[in-house]
């Protein structure tokens, strides 16, 4: 008999799936940047200039450019990393959190920013990154904490990339895409995640005025029983008597 073929490992395709957004959207950035730089095409002038009617083109644009290799890479690892999360945690909202923070980043910018090209993906990359931290935060799911640790642990020092510390960064971009992005995790709190098990709500006594007990079974618990029940309030039957026969010494 031909031997059976081995079962199909779903959590391990989903990990994968989930990768092949991020990875391609760096794939496009690295191509653009390759082009501008083989063909010295000066696709800055692309980038969001701030009250000029012709900055307002750098809103759509401005996340596909970078100044440098250096600016490159940071962004690309970003996306990769913070993409990777998003898709696999939040489908359902991963493309309206993307487009969210692109957009909104992008025209607070033009609005308020300094008037200079500001150019790169970061506003979209602080976009994701405040949206995985927060949404860990107000779902208070222990899976989903565990990506907002992650999320400090890696990029913890993005923060300082929000005040104006360095002339030739666009502070701006990080701030206002940092800000689009917690907006979002509060706008889309009620959006189920995927791959992390709802919580579960034990049913309560109609006649107890205690509230019920909740627990969840997201991984990590110690546990997956229900806490034991509570003792009942009614007097404990007796009288008991002790058997000295009884080794446990139980009563």
């Amino acid at each position: 008999m031909p031997p059976s073929p081995r079962p199909i490992d779903h959590g391990r395709r989903r990990l994968l799936t989930a990768l092949i957004p991020p990875a391609l959207v760096v794939g496009l950035l690295a191509l653009i940047f390759l082009f501008d730089r083989v063909y010295g095409l000066d696709l800055y002038r692309f980038g969001i200039l701030p009250r000029d009617p012709q900055g307002l083109w750098g809103i759509l644009f401005s996340p596909f450019l970078h100044g440098n290799l250096d600016h490159l890479l940071n962004n690309s690892t970003a996306i990769l990393v913070l993409g990777w999360l998003l898709v696999y945690f939040y489908p359902k909202a991963a493309g309206r959190v993307v487009l969210a923070s692109w957009l909104l980043s992008g025209f607070w910018v033009w609005v308020i920013a300094r008037p200079n090209y500001h150019i790169g993906a970061s506003g979209v990359v602080y976009g994701l990154a405040a949206f995985l931290f927060f949404s860990g935060l107000v779902r208070k799911r222990i899976a989903l904490m565990a990506v907002s640790l992650i999320i400090v642990l890696l990029y913890g020092s993005m923060w300082w990339g929000m005040l104006p510390l360095v002339p030739d960064v666009s502070w701006e971009s990080h701030l206002f895409g940092g800000v689009a992005g917690a907006l979002m995790a509060w706008h889309y709190r009620k959006v189920p995640p995927a791959h992390v098990p709802p919580p579960i709500v034990l049913e309560d006594d109609p006649e107890d005025d205690e509230p019920p007990v909740i627990y969840t079974d997201d991984p990590g618990d110690e546990s997956d029983q229900p806490p034991p029940p509570r003792p009942s309030a009614d007097p404990l039957p007796g009288p008991f008597l002790y058997d000295p026969t009884r080794t446990s010494g139980t009563w």
